[in-house]
């Protein structure tokens, strides 16, 4: 059983203030958006400007480059690099690279080897590994250093290459480069990844040795290994050490991780005064506070403290402005009580401050009002969420069908059915039992033409295998034939 994905070691990071992205920050003290956050000159701005409405890919800037240059306009190493970093943490790693790509074919910039770690992050996103292992390999030796180095180790941690991230590692122990508690967190975190726990304490055991210090990343790492095991000696054992630990190594995400630990394991008021810890500490801090409340008012629900749930969630909204994932959290935690109530109280305040629209927030309470069969109010508040300008996904669309299939509306079911399929993305299948209640009962009422279509839907999304669906068509049109089983959905 895998930890929830907020607890997992890469949420942490970003809790943390590590970025779980290759190549960002893994090999610098500072983080990849520092300089971004610096104001902007003019010129760096109007330079920007042209280039950030070009949203698609597949769409070049170079030309938007070229023409700035052309119009007899300047440009320097530094504003290039900030742009880079820009696009990067917009995830717009195409045009970023051929920025970097722009600087030296075009400029002739030389660039430094945080500038090369940097493409070559660049270069593993867009074009994959091996061409980042063929830039690697023309990088002149004397600019390999420890963030080139650094760079190519996370791009395999990255991808769970475990045998070449371990040759990096090797290759800079080799060179001496191995001395940042960061490099080794690296591949401590591709160890927990990988489910190669056993490799933990051994490496843990060689940064002692070697005097590495052990930092908040490390005790994280090694305490979600704990408690994805559900091991409490083990989860003991971290937190003796690390709040030993004469470094100052806890953020509130350490405790977090505890918590969810001792949950796991069953151990509820233990979880409940880790929880508390991790409270504390998130008080303390302002960046990042609100992340920690989303997160423990689920956690507070997970241990069944709703009392803590509706107290931490004043204290939130005293404390920080509340946007649309603290509605989320609470209103998901309070309905986990099946207190619809509350929910809606707390739904009606967040539709009057007019943030911005958040399918995710009606969903969860359109799901609770299906699940107990009020389906006159799921109705009224799909219309709001229509009346709002909100688009609705195929979770809001499934809510529905399940709900009318449960009351036995089946043809309306049936329609919310389609409509889910139809916006569905490839992650998505609707259960067997609710989709064998649609073709059971079209075939029961002579409908083949809809029960074609329906079937062809699943096909054409690939839902279904082919030849499943072939079975499927053959059991409609036979009335004789027994359903298919659908295990092969899964």
């Amino acid at each position: 059983m895998k930890l929830p994905r907020v607890i997992t070691i890469l949420n942490l990071c970003i809790n943390f203030g590590l970025r779980n992205e290759r190549g960002v920050s893994l090999y610098s003290t500072s983080t990849a958006s520092t300089l971004w956050r610096k104001p902007w000159n003019p010129s760096l701005t109007a330079l920007y400007r042209r280039i950030s409405p070009v949203g698609d890919s597949r769409v070049s800037i170079v030309p938007l480059l070229d023409q700035w240059i052309e119009e007899g306009r300047t440009v320097s190493l530094e504003p290039l690099v900030a742009i880079i970093k820009e696009l990067r943490r917009y995830k717009r790693y195409t045009h970023a690279l051929e920025v970097s790509m722009w600087m030296t074919d075009k400029r002739y910039f030389y660039l430094t080897s945080r500038d090369i770690a940097i493409r070559l992050d660049l270069i593993a996103k867009v074009q994959g590994i091996e061409q980042a292992e063929n830039y690697f390999n023309n990088i002149p030796m004397k600019l390999r250093g420890l963030e080139v180095y650094s760079a190519l180790l996370n791009c395999y941690a990255y991808l769970k290459h475990v045998e070449k991230a371990e040759a990096v590692m090797q290759k800079m122990k080799d060179l001496g480069l191995d001395k940042s508690t960061v490099t080794y967190n690296v591949l401590l975190n591709l160890y927990y990844q990988t489910g190669k726990h056993d490799k933990l304490d051994t490496l843990m055991h060689e940064m002692e040795g070697r005097g590495i210090n052990f930092d908040k990343y490390t005790f994280g790492i090694r305490l979600s290994a704990y408690a994805a095991a559900s091991d409490v000696k083990g989860i003991d054992n971290i937190l003796r050490r690390a709040e030993s630990n004469p470094q100052d190594v806890f953020d509130w995400a350490v405790y977090a991780v505890a918590a969810n630990g001792y949950t796991k394991a069953g151990f509820v008021e233990r979880a409940l005064a880790m929880l508390k810890k991790s409270e504390g500490l998130a008080m303390l801090t302002f960046k990042g506070r609100s992340r920690a409340f989303d997160y423990l008012l689920t956690q507070y629900a997970a241990i069944g403290k709703k009392d803590e749930v509706v107290r931490l969630w004043e204290c939130y909204k005293e404390k920080d402005k509340v946007y649309n994932k603290g509605y989320r959290s609470v209103i998901s935690s309070l309905l986990k009580f099946d207190d619809i109530d509350s929910a809606e109280k707390i739904f009606d305040e967040w539709e009057s401050r007019e943030l911005n629209l958040d399918i995710r927030i009606p969903n969860a309470l359109i799901c609770a009002f299906c699940r107990k069969g009020l389906m006159e109010k799921a109705e009224s508040l799909f219309n709001r969420v229509m009346a709002k300008g909100m688009k609705p996904d195929v979770k809001t669309y499934y809510f529905l069908a399940t709900g009318y299939l449960q009351i036995n509306q089946t043809e309306r079911g049936i329609e919310a059915m389609k409509e889910a399929i139809l916006v569905c993305g490839p992650w998505w299948k609707p259960s067997k039992e609710s989709l064998a209640s649609c073709l059971e009962y079209l075939k029961g009422k002579g409908d083949v033409e809809r029960a074609k279509e329906l079937t062809r839907l699943l096909k054409d999304k690939d839902i279904v295998p082919v030849d499943l669906c072939d079975r499927l068509l053959n059991y409609i049109q036979d009335s004789e034939s027994s359903l298919p089983a659908l295990n092969e959905m899964e």
